[in-house]
């Protein structure tokens, strides 16, 4: 396979398995893998069960998940002592402002259409300019450093706190209170 080439199937054990390559079933794979209710093994073994339609088949369950997460990075491994980053933005919850953005680099709708490689929702997803999803995961990370927000910003963040933050721990009312008196709000 050559740099321009999409792959449709994923190496396991020396035998190739087709994989699920449209970005909805990655994206279902990564919900799982998200899942707080489900354990590590849990989480592998659905993203497994997502992304191979022969799963069954699959000779070693540790190299197919693997070959997922490899497919699922765009081709390269990923490295084992890779530390964990925080996390800016949430397919699910940001769907809304994603879903425009890739379709303006697209030139359709993404959502609308019966196939879309992972790969290339992924390159729209990286030639995403300025816009409202830009802002929200600029707030998000200046609020993670503990930087101040610029005025537009604190105002684009009061007036729309149900899209900057994400799913997860909340801050406690004496954190809030803290970060307000910092201007990090």
């Amino acid at each position: 396979m050559t740099a321009w080439e999409l792959p449709t199937t994923a190496e396991v054990a020396g035998q190739a398995f087709a994989i699920r390559s449209d970005y909805r079933a990655v994206l279902d794979a990564l919900s799982a893998l998200a899942d707080p209710e489900l354990t590590r093994d849990e989480q592998a073994w659905a993203c497994i069960q997502i992304l191979y339609p022969d799963w069954e088949h699959l000779p070693d369950y540790t190299a197919a998940f693997t070959a997922a997460m490899t497919f699922i990075n765009l081709g390269c491994p990923v490295p084992s002592d890779q530390p964990e980053r925080p996390r800016l933005m949430d397919w699910q919850k940001d769907a809304t402002l994603i879903a425009p953005g890739i379709d303006h680099v697209l030139g359709y709708s993404c959502r609308r259409c019966e196939y879309l490689h992972w790969w290339e929702f992924i390159g729209a997803y990286m030639a995403l300019g300025r816009g409202p999803f830009s802002e929200v995961v600029n707030i998000r990370e200046k609020r993670r450093k503990g930087k101040k927000l610029e005025p537009y910003e604190r105002e684009f963040a009061d007036q729309h706190e149900d899209l900057i933050s994400l799913p997860g721990k909340e801050l406690s009312t004496e954190e809030a209170e803290f970060f307000k008196q910092l201007g990090v709000e």
